[in-house]
């Protein structure tokens, strides 16, 4: 059940969306009720992704994608609060999160100015975590006058400076990758990101990693991050995921060897 409250939290909660159209629903709705905007900064759907988002409520604006971190501080800019919800357009706030930030707002502006949350993984075709789920903590509920996202066009970051975020309790669903291929497809073009923003790295050093890379990934997957919680699927993703660290060592070492060659 969607939380809802008589008057909404000053707060914006801002999107960064392209071709959602299947996906952005559920995160809309789980916010709609009780902040007072929600802005998604939508990069050239074609899927009628802004539709959906203005039938929810939302405000839309068109913005040509210029990376992550980017997107991101576009969208701050486009909010009118400074008090900052971020969310992607595949993270749905669960219940107990939504409460849990509007219980900060009770007595006016939450006391500290960064706050983050776990973002908790769900595998295809699933409606919620596994047991035990890996996830990312981020801090996405924050005062864009005390820090904003960085400029990295792979990686996006609230910069806090020396002030340290507090963790709230409550957890947001990640409903990342629409199939394993989806997750194949997205993976391999991170992937190439990756290998262009990573600085020069010895030819050597790459080479000693290359055999262990995958094994040593996949344990830290299936083992450490406990996807053997997660059955057959758990163990095709800690497969996947490893496979494609140990091919983004490759394609390290194959740039290495090409700027040798042109040395």
């Amino acid at each position: 059940m969607a939380v809802t409250r008589q008057s909404p939290v000053p707060l914006s909660c801002f999107i960064i969306a392209m071709n959602e159209a299947d996906r952005i629903a559920p995160v809309i709705e789980s916010v709609r009720g009780w902040v007072d905007e929600i802005v998604v900064i939508d990069s050239g759907s074609t899927d009628g992704t802004q539709a959906i988002a203005e039938k929810l409520g939302a405000r839309v604006i068109h913005h040509d994608w210029p990376g992550y971190g980017p997107q991101k501080r576009y969208g701050e800019e486009q909010c009118r609060h400074d008090w900052l919800l971020n969310l992607d357009a595949d993270e749905v706030l669960s219940d107990d999160l939504c409460r849990e930030i509007i219980s900060l707002f009770d007595g006016g502006a939450p006391p500290h100015p960064f706050y983050r949350f776990r973002i908790e993984l769900v595998y295809p075709g699933d409606t919620r975590p596994r047991l035990w789920a890996d996830y990312h903590n981020y801090v996405r509920l924050y005062d864009r006058r005390a820090g904003r996202f960085a400029e990295s066009l792979v990686h996006d970051t609230v910069q806090t400076g020396h002030v340290g975020p507090v963790q709230l309790r409550g957890s947001a669903w990640h409903y990342s990758y629409r199939s394993f291929s989806y997750l194949v497809e997205k993976l391999n073009s991170y992937g190439d990101l990756q290998a262009k923003s990573i600085r020069k790295q010895s030819r050597l050093a790459l080479t000693l990693r290359l055999p262990f890379e995958f094994p040593f990934a996949f344990f830290k997957y299936y083992v450490v991050r406990r996807h053997f919680t997660g059955g057959r699927k758990g163990f095709t993703f800690a497969m996947i995921n490893s496979f494609f660290r140990f091919l983004r060592v490759a394609k390290l070492l194959e740039a290495s060897g090409n700027r040798a060659g042109r040395d």
